[in-house]
């Protein structure tokens, strides 16, 4: 039998929360044992190929598949039940955002048959097996996602535990192996060009994959090839989306709700138009520069440091502008006396982690260049810029998470009871009005009217008694209102503070065009951690590349969910 949400007994607590520990450690063995076999594969381990490992990943899709089919089911039968609903889980933008993803994810699992098709010959069969899968799981994901996101499951919790914390752990998984192979490719394209920036002493062995027969259509193999790295970025972010609401989802289960209105808190362009002007300029000169630097980096050492230099350099100027603009906003925060919102949110929670546990991989790059530039014999004029730009990263970062997370903290700004509408009743001839005056007539009218007297806006602005004998003389004689002196104060202080929040909200859509420019170049392959080879003569080839395959994805995923999180504050500010 169902209970009621909510209502779980005292007694039932330790089953459920023994349930939640045993799902957490099946999802973490499940993600372990992904985790080995993706590394086993590559680093070309004896006896174990890429098939293995892509129908370790086929099986965790269609245990998933069946699950959310299974939920998919149970709900519509159950459809007339009133169910709890997280407002703060699964917001529409994060829905819009995941489904974008999904579609450009659907047109990577299209080239990527398109790939196996042309090269059949040598392929295993598990590589053509896994794209169609991947589609069909990330359809009903999405729509999965999209109806159930912010469900607060209070029936089969024990089940559904393992089933959502199953699907959080598949996600990650397949985030690993679209991180490995982007990486793969990423590392290729770097050795060739030390070469070109003239570290020829470093050890330069490709790690090639490419399959051992012939194409069938040369010109359709090289454009599959070509364009599934291309798409890449946007699988890699679907995936740690998905498994960022997927967790939500598996905190939620058996949670008790506190009832409370949800206020919408739709986007809205009117008031942002210099940060949105400032950002898109960054926005556009940072396409420029991804440009020139895949076009320039790897075809010669003159023109290689030159575009290391002009990314320093932009980058150097935009990181400025970014910290400039977060210490006005912390600024504008200890200005202002409002208290944060220290409830229970699972979702923000999640924020707030991700933000500074992700910031972690942009730190460990930027502290192993600095300490690369400071122990380094030999220092390019290049690598110089190196140093500030590093510190910025740092900086940034710090400035930017205590800016993102005290926003989302903060409790929504209540209404001053001086501009409250009234409701103004009068007496006409046996009906009753209500009206509703303009805030600045309100709140002189209750300067001016004491002594019981009611204002109310009739023709004007108009002063009675409560005397029942003197209604009637008052709405034919009108009673000019007096202004109060602190009636410009007043004013004052609400001006004050539309311009405080006009600020924020100019900021919050500055820095997140700047984050959403910061993303794209190493999502697209322009990373100078890679490229400007100091540090590899420093740490060795080998551990640094390990360093930095390890920590870009994080410092890619940071930019991003920093976006999320800004365009969340632009809406709530």
């Amino acid at each position: 039998m169902e209970k009621a949400p909510g209502s779980l007994s005292v007694g039932g607590s330790c089953p459920q929360k023994t349930a939640e520990i045993l799902s957490s450690q099946y999802g973490i063995n499940l993600f372990l044992a992904g985790l080995v076999l993706t590394f086993a594969w590559a680093v070309h381990a004896v006896g174990i190929s890429k098939s293995h490992l892509l129908s370790y990943l086929i099986t965790l899709m269609l245990i998933q598949l069946l699950w959310m089919l299974w939920y998919l089911c149970r709900s519509c039968t159950q459809r007339r039940l009133i169910r709890e609903k997280d407002t703060h889980a699964g917001a529409r933008w994060l829905k819009c955002g995941i489904t974008l993803f999904a579609v450009i994810t659907l047109i990577l699992d299209s080239f990527k048959i398109g790939y196996y098709v042309d090269f059949s010959n040598c392929l295993s069969a598990a590589e053509g097996i896994f794209p169609v899968t991947h589609a069909i799981h990330t359809i009903l994901q999405v729509y999965f996602l999209w109806c159930h996101a912010k469900d607060i499951i209070q029936s089969f919790k024990t089940l559904e535990r393992f089933g959502v914390i199953h699907s959080v752990f598949t996600n990650l998984l397949l985030w690993t192996n679209g991180v490995l192979t982007e990486s793969k490719h990423q590392l290729n394209e770097h050795k060739e060009r030390l070469i070109t920036l003239g570290f020829g002493n470093i050890t330069m062995v490709l790690d090639d994959h490419t399959p051992q027969c012939n194409c069938t259509t040369t010109t359709l193999c090289s454009i599959f090839s070509q364009g599934i790295y291309y798409l890449y970025p946007f699988n890699i972010e679907y995936h740690i989306l998905a498994s960022t609401m997927l967790y939500v989802l598996w905190k939620n289960i058996g949670r008790k709700v506190e009832h409370h209105q949800q206020h919408k808190t739709p986007f809205k362009f009117h008031g942002i138009t210099v940060g949105m002007i400032f950002g898109l300029i960054v926005l556009i000169s940072t396409i420029a520069k991804v440009v020139v630097y895949l076009i320039q980096i790897g075809r010669s050492k003159n023109k290689s440091e030159l575009a290391l230099t002009m990314f320093y350099l932009h980058a150097i100027s935009v990181l400025a502008l970014m910290c400039t603009a977060g210490i006005v906003a912390l600024l504008i925060y200890r200005l202002e006396d409002r208290s944060l919102d220290n409830s229970k949110n699972p979702a923000r929670k999640l924020d707030a982690e991700l933000l500074v546990g992700t910031a972690a991989g942009s730190w460990l790059l930027s502290w192993g260049s600095i300490l690369a530039i400071i122990c380094a014999q030999a220092h390019p004029k290049y690598t110089w810029y190196n140093l500030p730009y590093s510190i910025l990263v740092i900086v940034e970062k710090y400035i930017q998470n205590l800016f993102i997370i005290e926003s989302i903290h903060r409790k929504e700004e209540k209404v001053n009871d001086d501009i409250k509408t009234l409701r103004i009743v009068t007496i006409s001839r046996g009906s009753t009005l209500s009206l509703t005056p303009a805030y600045k007539e309100i709140y002189n009218g209750r300067a001016a009217c004491d002594d019981g007297e009611l204002p109310y806006l009739l023709s004007g602005s108009v002063c009675a008694r409560e005397d029942p004998g003197a209604k009637e003389a008052a709405s034919q004689a009108n009673c000019p209102v007096m202004h109060s002196a602190p009636e410009f104060p007043f004013y004052s202080r609400n001006s004050v503070t539309n311009n405080k929040r006009r600020i924020l909200k100019n900021i919050a859509a500055f820095l997140f065009l700047c984050n959403l420019s910061l993303w794209i170049p190493p999502a697209f392959g322009c990373r100078p951690e890679y490229d400007n080879g100091l540090e590899e003569i420093v740490f060795g080839f080998e551990p640094w590349i390990i360093v930095v395959n390890l920590a870009m994805p994080f410092s890619i995923f940071y930019r991003m969910h920093s976006a999320a999180s800004l365009f969340e504050v632009n809406c709530k500010t």
